[in-house]
């Protein structure tokens, strides 16, 4: 029902029966009230609307032609002039309800409207969408956070974060998607990869280095990729330096302080970053009938980055771009270094493959001493002492060690005696049994078939002969001693 009715002298009043009066309509009703029983002037009343007192008499006409309803304001209950028609309102609900759009937000429902020819306010959509009952409030409980100025200089810093999602909604694997975000501007990188490794690190972080050149610092979390668990060795000890990570080695050899966070709240602004392009990218590449990585990449580079940046790159405190110029090197410094001692043969052993180094690097005398294996992107290998690339050749396998030359030892060939040698006549064995006779000692007998002798080691008493003290030698008879 209307609350609008026709009033005296051709001017629509309110039904007062269903009208509900704001706090400054009823003031205006009591100081209209105090008027009219003449217990204020028209000026006084001005002075406590605050009103001017031509205004105040215009308001004193309408509270006496139309009472209490000519207070209220003229506007209320009617349309206004930007409201939409109901066919829009029913044409935006049920674009919402078809399957490609279920899902969007009102602010992107309203951009891909508007590309269709429907212009309508985010605002509205969201009222539109929170009357008809397909949406719903979410209200976060607060956490206290400490508040962080940007950096005033584009190039500053630049946070950088790997965000795991199903980018193509089942329609391949899941995926990655490796972002940049400029902490003063908001200036946005983006690729795709099939998992967050240092390759992909290394990758989109050239793919900002070669458009807009070498940043201050890069802040990242406590991935692995990042941050080195281990302890640091004795020599990083003492040198005051820690263990770092491929990529950590190479932000220091670049120059780019390298910042690990402490929570994903402190690098927000990427965090902020992933959810908008899990909302926004996602349904883009639907749109799209994008399926793949290098589609994806190519969509990337060709229209959705340029797009997006143009409209939502804010401007800096500075003016100043404080990017550097890229290092010629950039490839080499963006690899993976390992350090190998040079063997005595002047080979090298890395991941199960050998290197010979040349002759020509003689003078260096490189054996016995590290050099950094460096293995490239494309898949190249260096070998590098001191700053300088050596020379090398790839061996099929290990190298066999040889040797070192002793004198050979002469076996002689071991023949039996013959049947007549002394070992073998009968008489020697049985004077040797008659001299050695068995004794009470229990022993077994010997291996040579002999019986053990009673005093092993002393022989038979009767040809025992005690020595006094001193040495003497006996002559063979045993008539002859000469004593010392």
């Amino acid at each position: 029902m209307s609350l609008w009715g026709r009033g005296g002298v051709g001017h629509p009043v309110l039904d007062m029966e269903t009208l509900t009066m704001s706090r400054k309509e009823r003031n205006r009703m009591t100081i209209m009230a105090g008027v009219k029983n003449q217990e204020l002037t028209q000026v006084q009343a001005a002075e406590l609307l605050a009103l001017g007192y031509r205004q105040t008499k215009r308001v004193w006409r309408r509270y006496q032609a139309e009472g209490d309803a000519g207070l209220v304001h003229r506007l209320r209950g009617r349309a206004g002039l930007r409201r939409q028609p109901p066919a829009v309102r029913a044409q935006v609900l049920a674009r919402f309800a078809e399957e490609r759009y279920s899902d969007f937000g009102p602010t992107l429902l309203a951009e891909e409207l508007a590309k269709e020819g429907i212009t309508v306010d985010h605002d509205t959509v969201r009222r539109w969408l929170l009357a008809a009952g397909k949406r719903t409030v979410r209200r976060r409980r607060p956490v206290h956070r400490q508040w962080r100025e940007r950096k005033p200089c584009f190039g500053a810093m630049v946070q950088l974060d790997g965000s795991h999602h199903d980018w193509f909604e089942g329609r391949r694997g899941k995926c990655v998607l490796m972002v940049m975000v400029d902490d003063a501007t908001n200036t946005l990188h983006a690729r795709f990869f099939e998992e967050e490794t240092t390759r992909a690190s290394y990758d989109v972080f050239e793919g900002w280095v070669r458009k807009h050149g070498l940043m201050g610092s890069v802040y990242v979390d406590r991935d692995s990729i990042y941050r080195c668990e281990g302890e640091p060795s004795v020599a990083d000890q003492l040198a005051g330096k820690e263990r770092q990570t491929q990529f950590g080695r190479a932000m220091d050899q670049l120059g780019v302080e390298l910042i690990l966070a402490n929570s994903p709240q402190a690098k927000g602004r990427v965090e902020r970053m992933n959810g908008v392009l899990q909302d926004r990218l996602v349904k883009a590449l639907r749109l799209a009938g994008i399926n793949d990585l290098e589609s994806a990449n190519r969509f990337l580079d060709a229209t959705y980055l340029r797009e997006f940046n143009q409209r939502f790159v804010r401007v800096a405190t500075s003016p100043l771009d404080v990017h550097r110029g890229v290092p010629r090197n950039l490839d080499e410094v963006l690899s993976w270094e390992t350090p190998r001692v040079v063997q005595r043969d002047w080979t090298v052993a890395c991941e199960g493959k050998w290197y010979q180094l040349d002759r020509q690097h003689e003078a260096l005398s490189l054996a016995g001493r590290k050099v950094v294996v460096r293995t490239l992107r494309d898949g190249r290998v260096q070998l590098v002492a001191r700053g300088q690339k050596l020379k090398w050749r790839a061996l099929p396998g290990r190298p066999e060690r040889r040797k070192p030359n002793r004198p050979t030892q002469v076996v002689r060939a071991t023949q039996p005696p013959v049947a007549n040698h002394p070992w073998r006549r009968p008489a020697l064995r049985a004077g040797r049994a008659a001299r050695f006779g068995l004794g009470d000692s229990g022993r077994p007998a010997l291996r040579a078939g002999l019986p053990p002798s009673p005093n092993p080691n002393r022989g038979n008493k009767q040809t025992t002969t005690t020595h006094k003290k001193g040495h003497s030698l006996l002559s063979s008879k045993g008539d002859i001693s000469i004593k010392f």
